[in-house]
This record gives structure tokens, sequence and C-alpha cells, in this order.
């Protein structure tokens, strides 16, 4: 049986989150005392502690959900034969894969986040999912709209999620309807994820990607922008700065690992998010999810 280990990405976090893991294991006590003294701030408080809006404040959200994955990660000392991550996910996923350390992993997780927060305040934008409207015919709605709207998440069939302007959003949310969606729902998200309105967060972060040491992963990780397996850490690189402007390719994911060999899928991480979407890709995929040992 092939195992494949998978990571949620912003929106799965929960107050308490990681509380568990802090208390009974030396190890995750230990690194998450290095994520407070790297962040210059006490996240676990606001992990273990603070309120739903707490846990929404941009320089939390990001780091919060990529230390519970990779901490229980490390605790549990898996061993997978490929990972893959939603979004912030990805970086996870680098890391638990051994192409990027711990302490490179949340220092990027941290610039990204205050990037992305610079990016939706300098441009204003939103998001907005559709449900039960092929993807063929979302891509065709969003082209015809005159204004920045993209198809940004590709979460399963039946679900995905556009990206970009709030007029333009809006507009083709109405035309969506139009042409048979069952919901076309915006999101009360803080900026168009995913989009061309990422650009400017894209190109700050590419500074920080291009100064971190990435070494060859122990497996194949099954990237965003492309679906595909990459070990070079070059290609590697090259993915992951493209992915803030590029469309995240779950669906097409899990096919393609399904296709390659793998059985088994596990969540680690806040929610299980991705085990719903996993089922409603692969119906005969295993898959379970772990947010705490």
């Amino acid at each position: 049986m092939k195992r494949a280990y998978v990571f949620p990405g912003q929106g799965a976090q929960f107050s308490g989150m990681g509380r568990e893991l802090y208390e009974q294991s030396d190890e995750a006590k230990r690194l998450f005392e290095s994520a407070n003294e790297i962040l210059g701030f006490r996240i676990t408080d606001i992990m273990f502690e603070g309120s739903a809006d707490d846990l929404k404040q941009t320089k939390v959200t990001q780091p919060a959900v990529f230390l519970h994955s990779v901490v229980l990660a490390k605790v549990l000392g898996v061993k997978p034969d490929a990972v893959a991550g939603h979004s912030l996910g990805e970086f996870s996923a680098l890391v638990v894969a051994g192409a990027l350390s711990f302490e490179d992993g949340l220092r990027l997780v941290a610039k990204r986040a205050m990037a992305m927060q610079r990016a939706c305040e300098a441009q204003p934008g939103t998001m907005a999912a559709i449900l039960a409207l092929p993807d063929e015919k979302i891509e065709e709605v969003c082209e015809s709209i005159d204004g920045v709207v993209v198809a940004a998440n590709y979460n399963c069939p039946g679900q995905l999620v556009i990206s970009g302007a709030v007029e333009a959003v809006n507009l083709a949310c109405e035309k969506m309807k139009e042409a048979g969606a069952r919901r076309a729902l915006v999101l009360p998200v803080g900026g168009a994820f995913h989009s061309p309105l990422m650009e400017p967060a894209r190109r700050e972060l590419e500074e920080a990607i291009e100064a971190a040491e990435f070494h060859a992963p122990v497996c194949p990780i099954y990237q965003n922008v492309d679906a595909k397996p990459h070990t070079s850490p070059e290609e590697i690189k090259k993915n992951l700065i493209a992915q803030l402007t590029a469309p995240v390719r779950w669906t097409q994911i899990v096919e393609q690992m399904v296709s390659d060999g793998i059985t088994s899928f596990v969540e680690l991480g806040p929610g299980s998010v991705l085990q719903g979407l996993i089922r409603k890709i692969s119906a005969n995929a295993e898959v379970e999810s772990k947010a705490t040992f």
C-alpha cells in the first residue's frame, strides 16, 4: 500500500489547536517554543487560548495551520510515499518531505502571510464558491467577464472556487447561476488569492524563496500549479513561486496520485476538509485524518 500525507490550508484553524500536542510531547513543545522565538511573539498562546477572531489575524492564521500540521507529522515520525498540500499546506508538505527545514518553512509561511495581506490592501478582491457546474463552463464564464476573475481552487468535481476583483467576481456569480450552477456563493475572505491580483505578493515572496535553502525531498511532492510529482529542488522552487497567482489543482493532484498508485491518504493538521474532498474525487481511496495523536 502506498500512502500519501496531505496537508490543509488556511481556514482549517480552530481555537485550541495544537494544545494537546504541546502538553503530551516534549518534541512538540520544543518545536512550538522554537516557533515562538522565530516569529517574535507567542503564537502558541493564540493557538491554544485565542478566539476565532484572534486566529484570523493574518500573522497568525497561516503559521498556526502550518505549525499544527508539521509538528504533528514530526511527533508521529511519518514516512510518506508522497506528499501534497492545499495552497498554504504545500509548505507543510515540503517540510515533512525534507525539502525545507522547519525553520525556513516557518519563516517563508510568515512572509507569505504578510505579503498576501499587503497585496489585499493594495488591490481589494474576493473569492466565490461555484457548485454543480462543470469546470470547463466555469472557466468559460470567467473568460467572458470584463475584469479580473479566474478559476482559483479546483477542490473536487462540482466544487470550484473563483477569485478576482470584487465587481468581476459578483458579475461572474450571476452568470454562473444563469448557466445552471446550484450555488455561487461569495466567500468571507480577505482577498483574491490565487489570482493575478496576488502578483505583488508573488514578487515579494519570490525573493525569500530564492534565498531559502531547498533540498531533494525524501519522496515526490505533488505541487499545486501543475498537479505533478516533483523531486528537483529547482523545479520545486519555481512552482512554489508561481503558486500565489496560479490555481490550486487539488482535484488533479488526487487523480494523479491515485493514477500513480497511491491507495491511502492521511490528512495531517487541523480539521478534515481534505478528507472530504478526496472522497469526492476518488471513491475507492482509503482516507483518514489526524488532528492530534
